[in-house]
């Protein structure tokens, strides 16, 4: 069957304008579920039920508590009392911002669900850092900023996320040359399970500062943090196509340069030359910066034509090879010569791009390849992706620097992210597939010196998760030194810690 005309040009348009990489669905909202009938007619009352980004985590919870106050004693003392009241009734707390998760990291079975939803950031310009609460979304963060001339240096790739959920993950996108979030805190306050309140930074509190960056909401709550800013500025985009075996070397070549302040990569996933082709592409700032530089906006129209452009290759061939034709045609031609903020590339929400059928479902893998190795890396992946008949949707590249805070560091050393993203059916026998190609290609990633990321499936073994990550064992025995009673719990915890 042809491509049709206006299928085309959707995937054409979308990738002109640079379409971000996708980084998780929306996730599915919480409800209470209705009461059932029962044999008699009457009915019962059953526990409220939350899900995450992956569809397929339905968890019974006690209850869920926001907190949504202006006021900062108040914040504080209502973060306080629904402590309190699950150390009263033994249920145990998790803390959830967008809860884009996909293996119930956020969520805490048969206990409280706690949200902290009011946004609220404060730049101090004179130090170059922003105040900011852990429940408040990047794309608040982004607006307040941008007016002032900064930008956030850290964060995902999409800006509908919590700041509080990429800073419990560790997360990290396309800004260069840093390493993960973490890098960026300056310091943070936390609320431990007794309703104490302590700063935590590289000089205070130290360990504790280490084990709750990237430590998934375990050691407590995270109230705000402070967290460095970066210059905003207007960035022309460079392309650069290639041949996927030359990827890693031109790709880390690429954020070495001095002028680049952003970049990624993409790998072509249609069935025909499958992951045999790349492109390169990378930021660098225009010769003569307007003031003051325009706000930054995303269009609807550019929106919709990224998701087109996306969601048609699920299940088809023929919407890869067009996807790829647009991402690697067009972009020379048209984008090069359109410069963007800073801000702007930030400023893209993930829910835009989001499965909405509710058959299917996104799933993310994430791996960290030392950049020698990669070519190793994409031999397993064409090894084992076909057979496995998974239905990958999009692989992009980015660079994380080392990561020297974190205790369950995936970045020891310089790394590539390659960040793969499935379409997959929502059952059961779907579900066990992608554990079975996820196992393999983990060990495939470790016989080669690299690590997997955490805040996805939990379908790694035991004995790979330690492989990955060595000081797991000094983080569980920290856990329980710093949270006795285990108030702080998930399903990750549930599934690999306890």
């Amino acid at each position: 069957m042809r491509i049709s005309r206006r299928r085309l040009l959707g995937a054409a348009v979308a990738a002109a304008f640079m379409s971000p990489a996708p980084t998780s669905p929306a996730p599915k909202s919480s409800v209470p579920a209705s009461p059932a009938p029962t044999p008699r007619g009457r009915r019962v009352s059953r526990p409220p039920v939350l899900n995450d980004a992956s569809r397929l985590n339905s968890t019974p919870i006690a209850a869920h508590r926001i907190v949504r106050t202006d006021d900062e004693r108040r914040y504080v003392e209502d973060v306080r009392t629904l402590l309190r009241e699950a150390a009263r009734e033994g249920h145990p707390v998790s803390v959830g911002g967008a809860r884009h998760s996909m293996g119930g990291q956020s969520l805490p079975r048969n206990g409280i669900a706690a949200s902290l939803s009011l946004p609220k950031c404060e730049p101090d310009t004179a130090a170059r850092i922003y105040r900011v609460r852990s429940g408040t979304r990047w794309n608040h963060v982004i607006g307040t900023l941008d007016p002032l001339g900064f930008s956030v240096a850290v964060m995902q790739s999409n800006s509908d996320f919590s700041v509080g959920g990429t800073l419990s993950v560790n997360a990290h996108s396309w800004p260069v040359p840093y390493g993960p979030f973490g890098t960026t805190v300056r310091a943070l306050r936390l609320m431990l399970a007794d309703g104490s309140v302590v700063t935590c930074s590289r000089t205070e509190n130290a360990e504790l500062f280490s084990l709750v960056i990237g430590g998934y909401g375990l050691f407590g709550i995270v109230l705000d943090a402070d967290v460095g800013t970066a210059d905003n500025m207007l960035l022309l985009p460079t392309f650069e196509r290639m041949p996927a075996a030359r990827v890693a070397e031109r790709f880390v070549a690429t954020v070495r340069d001095a002028p680049v302040r952003m970049a990624y990569a993409r790998l072509s996933v249609a069935a025909r030359g499958f992951l045999e082709d790349a492109f390169v592409t990378s930021y660098r700032p225009v010769a003569t910066q307007p003031e003051p530089l325009p706000p930054a906006n995303r269009s609807a129209a550019y929106t919709f034509l990224s998701r087109q452009a996306l969601r048609r290759q699920v299940g088809s061939e023929r919407g890869k090879q067009a996807r790829w034709y647009a991402e690697t045609m067009l972009p020379p031609r048209f984008a090069a010569k359109r410069p963007l903020t800073r801000n702007t590339i930030l400023s893209y929400p993930v829910s835009a791009l989001a499965e909405t059928s509710r058959r299917r479902t996104d799933i993310l893998h994430e791996y960290f390849i030392p950049p020698e190795r990669f070519g190793e890396f994409l031999a397993a992946c064409c090894e084992l992706i076909p057979p496995s008949k998974q239905d990958l949707l999009n692989v992009t590249l980015r660079f994380v620097d080392t990561d020297p805070v974190s205790v369950l560091s995936f970045a020891p050393a310089p790394r590539i992210a390659a960040v793969l993203l499935f379409s997959q059916g929502v059952s059961g026998e779907a579900d066990r597939a992608m554990a079975a190609l996820t196992e393999q290609l983990i060990d495939a990633v470790l016989a080669i010196g690299g690590s997997f990321y955490l805040p996805y499936r939990l379908h790694a073994r035991a004995d790979q998760l330690r492989r990955a990550y060595p000081r797991l064992d000094t983080f569980i025995a920290k856990k329980r030194e710093y949270d006795p009673q285990l108030r702080f719990r998930n399903l990750m915890w549930d599934r690999y810690l306890a």
